[in-house]
């Protein structure tokens, strides 16, 4: 890349973008589960500080959008599903899970995550990554407290503090201020990216996300 190229992205940023780029996922998309294996690397490549950010496909698209659960639109929640197989056989991921399989429920993973976030910031991200895993590599129910708790032992976490703040009050509150904040941004599915004030949706705008990084916007 262009040294004077690179610097503009992050110095001023496309399109006056900020130095971050954010990255919004649901643990129960497959979609935001590609991403989750190529963002930090993409941000890195630019001289972006990738921030993650839990949401939750079930408010954004069902209660926000007034749609259906997207595996049960007609026409289109078997393409999804075909979709998503189809990247991963591309990629070389072998799913332990199937996509087009009826969704577990994520807040669970989302209260543990967001609890960390707020409280234990260098670990968010890890515990993140191995919920993914445990969810589509491994085929775990993530919607089971104890899965849960399992996966912020294996990150290595204080076990006592850790597992007790996650099922906590004060967790339940952070995804939900976290998911009204996706809200406000007008975050609407996984993944979902956003540099300063660009938005970019889809696993498969990545590719433009690069080139609109790569270009210092257009």
């Amino acid at each position: 890349m262009n040294k004077d190229v690179a610097a503009t992205v992050r110095n001023a940023g496309a399109g006056g973008a900020a130095r971050e780029l954010d990255f919004y996922f649901d643990f129960i998309s497959p979609f935001g589960f590609f991403a989750s294996l190529r963002v930090d690397d993409l941000a890195a490549k630019y001289g972006l500080k990738a921030n993650w950010h839990s949401m939750l496909i079930g408010v954004s698209v069902v209660k926000v959008m007034g749609m259906k659960p997207l595996l049960e639109m007609p026409l289109k929640g078997p393409y999804i599903a075909l979709d998503a197989r189809r990247y991963a056989r591309r990629h070389g991921i072998v799913l332990a899970r199937d996509p087009g399989a009826t969704p577990v429920d994520p807040r669970p993973a989302g209260r543990a995550f967001n609890w960390l976030l707020e409280h234990r910031a260098e670990s968010a991200r890890p515990f993140a990554q191995r919920m993914f895993a445990a969810y589509w590599l491994q085929g775990r129910d993530i919607s089971n407290q104890a899965v849960v708790n399992e996966v912020a032992r294996d990150t290595g976490l204080n076990e006592a503090e850790v597992l007790e703040g996650i099922s906590s009050e004060e967790a339940g509150r952070l995804l939900r201020a976290n998911v009204e904040s996706s809200l406000a941004r007008a975050v609407f599915g996984s993944p979902f990216f956003i540099v300063g004030d660009e938005p970019f949706f889809g696993v498969e705008k990545m590719e433009l996300l690069e080139e609109w990084l790569a270009q210092g916007g257009w």
